[in-house]
């Protein structure tokens, strides 16, 4: 994984470059505050954070607020804080998981495992809800299609869905497509 290291104490940050250096992942950046965190991240696109709570100008929470906001990343939070109400914050933010210091080679690599892990399960589920709501919306256009479809050509439903089949088939285009086109120009004409 390409991962980015975020703490303000420089021999923490070392240790974790180090050991995620050890566990076969590429470091693309070391940051010493949020600010410098939020633009190497935007700079390098890492697939994994490793990030402190609190760093001068932006803390970790408010660094993976901002960078989940733009794109998805998976977020392991690295901290000596144990705090109940910042670790709930980090969860409601969508940080993947939260390793407490002092940090072992085998927390942080179960840590990363897991954030891996759940990250790649989010996406997968992001993909299939974008894909639902892709088949959603063609139904949609496809029955307001047949609704212009039998009213202008005074057909019932299957012979309305069964032009559209056949325009689709003869145009070589999606049926949505042709279903957009459709509502379009019925837009269109009423404008």
């Amino acid at each position: 994984m390409r991962i980015l290291v975020a703490d303000d104490q420089d021999e923490v940050r070392a240790t974790l470059v180090r050991m995620s250096q050890d566990m076969g992942h590429e470091v693309v950046g070391e940051a010493r505050d949020g600010e410098e965190t939020v633009a190497l991240a935007r700079e390098t696109a890492p697939d994994l954070l490793l990030l402190d709570i609190r760093m001068p100008k932006m803390n970790g929470i408010e660094v993976a607020r901002a960078l989940i906001g733009e794109r998805p990343v998976a977020i392991v939070i690295v901290t000596a804080y144990a705090d109940d109400a910042l670790i709930e914050e980090a969860a409601e933010v969508g940080v993947f998981s939260y390793v407490i210091k002092p940090v072992t080679r085998n927390r942080l690599a179960a840590a990363v495992s897991t954030a891996r892990a759940r990250f790649a399960d989010l996406q997968v589920l992001r993909e299939e809800v974008g894909g639902l709501k892709d088949a959603l919306e063609a139904r949609k256009l496809v029955e307001r299609a047949k609704g212009i479809i039998m009213r202008d050509l005074e057909v019932g439903e299957q012979e309305a869905y069964r032009w559209l089949k056949k325009t689709s088939s003869h145009s070589n285009h999606k049926l949505a497509d042709v279903a957009r086109r459709i509502v379009a120009l019925e837009t269109d004409r009423r404008v």
